[in-house]
């Protein structure tokens, strides 16, 4: 569970690279400490973003996923394992990421998040990270982030590439509508399960939606705000848009 109040000696020694960096170091920690972070979605994105805000020393991590993990998550869902199938995603993040870091508090939530539920979830999180795979769900959490005034940081991935980028509204951004209009629908955009994913390229976008969110955290560096960063995997090139 995570504590308040300075840190531990265990704490210091398994933050100590992050202690001694630079430009960052107890200043930063101490607020990723305090921070409470929502993940929705436990799944290609969410699973490597659930690794390293777990690892980071995030104070409270939530979990929203109503699904089970199944076999054909495996090939990029690596906080899941074969043992896990059958098991509810929210849960079975939950034992990765209390395993990797008992410091961390969890809040694992198997449920969807819906027009009723989802300002209650947003009101109790600094940052959301939105990993799911549909604009319905992405849509529900932008509006209730824009309602509330929280960062959320958005990442989305198909076949070899994928993006990042950080709605920030009430900092002066852009709105999630800007770059995901109301005409958009899910139909025309392209779907993993049928075109397929390479794993890696879920691993890349998901750990640079955990760095967006470490550094809304702690203050420390320049969020992709406005900014949509594209991975082409078989280029291996990013490129940013402005939107």
């Amino acid at each position: 569970m995570a504590s308040e109040g300075p840190f531990t000696p265990e704490e210091t020694r398994r933050y100590a690279r992050h202690l001694v960096l630079k430009g960052f170091g107890g200043a930063a920690q101490q607020k990723l400490k305090t921070a409470r972070v929502l993940v929705v979605g436990a799944g290609g994105l969410g699973s490597p973003a659930i690794a390293y805000l777990a690892a980071a020393g995030v104070g409270h991590l939530s979990i929203v996923d109503p699904d089970t993990v199944s076999l054909t998550n495996l090939q990029r869902q690596v906080i899941h394992t074969t043992a896990s199938i059958g098991t509810g995603k929210a849960d079975s993040a939950g034992a990765f990421a209390g395993a990797l870091n008992p410091h961390v508090a969890l809040g694992l939530h198997a449920e969807a998040i819906t027009e009723a539920n989802a300002d209650a979830f947003v009101d109790d999180a600094d940052i959301v990270l939105d990993g799911t795979d549909n604009l319905v769900t992405r849509r529900i959490v932008a509006a209730a982030c824009e309602r509330l005034g929280k960062p959320l940081v958005s990442g989305a991935v198909s076949m070899f590439s994928g993006q990042a980028t950080v709605f920030a509204p009430h900092l002066g951004g852009p709105t999630h509508a800007a770059l995901y209009p109301d005409e958009a629908a899910d139909d025309a955009l392209p779907s993993c399960e049928l075109n397929g994913i390479l794993g890696p390229v879920t691993g890349v976008i998901g750990t640079l939606m955990a760095m967006e969110a470490i550094k809304l955290a702690t203050g420390v560096g320049t969020p992709l705000v406005g900014r949509l960063l594209v991975y082409d995997a078989r280029e291996a090139s990013f490129s940013e848009l402005g939107y």
